[in-house]
């Protein structure tokens, strides 16, 4: 069941990336010593690994909207990956965190969630508030960057964490919920220039 599947890998990345900045946090505090540091990378790399699963089973769902953007998402989602990896990577080496890493985290992040929200929009493959919650959260999170490279706001702190509210509540409860509970629907439209979608209804696709 690729909607179920896909539920669960919003939770488990949701849960173990919450884990892992929590430990990295500590260290860097200087509350917890070097064990706890690397528990904290693994966990972050184990969200990784989740956020690649996504991409690369939405693929095939997406694929039958939009060929040409669905290429894009785990595309983007394994770079989000590689870019994360490299920042934990960075900081188990030189015991502190790369500049502004969860800012490059946050880019590939939020391209990748445009486009899936944009395809889950037009498609009506989840309903459609579900979908604009998951587009208004990834502009924020895209507009958040460079405010903050800029020195407008921190998105870690304040008014800056506004911003990261209605993406988390997509990713983390209405998403994963959705996809668990009733899986995808069939399209009561598509995009002009999108194929078909065919065979996609409670999360079953054929040859999935």
């Amino acid at each position: 069941m690729i909607a179920a599947t896909v539920g669960v890998l919003f939770f488990v990345q949701m849960a173990t990336a919450m884990a892992g900045t929590a430990l990295i946090q500590a260290f860097t505090d200087g509350d917890t010593g070097r064990s706890q540091l690397t528990a904290g990378v693994l966990l972050m790399m184990s969200s990784g690994v989740a956020v690649v699963g996504i991409g690369l089973l939405m693929y095939p769902v997406l694929k039958d909207v939009h060929k040409g953007l669905a290429f894009w998402y785990p595309v983007l989602r394994i770079v989000e990956f590689a870019v994360s990896a490299a920042c934990s990577l960075y900081l188990l080496r030189q015991l502190q965190e790369f500049p502004n890493h969860l800012l490059w985290v946050y880019i590939p992040t939020g391209a990748g969630g445009l486009i899936l929200t944009y395809l889950l929009f037009t498609s009506r493959l989840v309903p459609r508030p579900i979908a604009i919650l998951g587009i208004v959260g990834y502009a924020c999170l895209s507009l958040g960057v460079p405010l903050d490279l800029m020195g407008a706001l921190d998105m870690n702190d304040g008014p800056g964490l506004l911003l990261l509210v209605p993406g988390g509540l997509f990713e983390a409860v209405l998403m994963p919920i959705w996809l668990i509970a009733k899986g995808f629907t069939s399209p009561s439209s598509a995009p002009a220039d999108a194929e078909p979608l065919v065979g996609v209804s409670s999360g079953v696709l054929p040859h999935a």
